[in-house]
């Protein structure tokens, strides 16, 4: 993911995003509610250190019947901390969910990482209400390594993979 990408998405510039992506884009991407959940830094901050702010991050893309589409995405909160943890996150478009793409994208995701310079862990975290995700942080490999409060949404299970 580039940082001209993550312009186009959050100013809500389809086209160039799909011009970007060589993909169309989801019907409902990019939004507010995308850009809010995938980007935790502003644009300006993104733009003072893109490398640090995008380190990692990745569209998910599909091809069939010859047409290339973003399915979703995976995204890390910044490079690496000083302790060698990094974080995931991910999301797949409404009408591409539950056909694999997201355990794909995350089990290759936190192969990446793994294999870069000073990481030693991945994890994520999601709520324990939501199953599929759950499923898919099982399924590419992670275990559950404890937990941590959402400031709204209530607890979130903590998930891992080390070196």
């Amino acid at each position: 993911m580039t940082l001209a990408m993550v312009e186009a998405v959050m100013l809500g510039r389809r086209a160039d995003a799909e011009a970007l992506a060589n993909a169309r884009m989801p019907e409902r991407w990019p939004n507010r509610e995308l850009v809010e959940r995938a980007f935790t830094a502003s644009l300006d901050a993104i733009r003072e250190n893109p490398s640090e702010r995008l380190w990692g991050n990745r569209v998910m893309i599909a091809a069939t019947d010859g047409a290339r589409r973003v399915v979703g995405s995976i995204v890390f909160h910044g490079a690496p901390r000083a302790d060698g943890v990094a974080e995931i996150a991910y999301g797949v478009e409404d009408g591409s969910q539950r056909l694999g793409y997201a355990t794909e994208a995350v089990r290759a995701c936190v192969g990446w990482a793994l294999a870069q310079d000073g990481v030693r862990s991945v994890q994520a975290a999601t709520f324990a209400w939501h199953v599929p995700s759950l499923r898919v942080l099982e399924n590419a490999g992670m275990v559950r390594a404890g937990a941590r409060d959402h400031e709204t949404m209530g607890e979130m299970i903590l998930f891992e993979r080390r070196r």
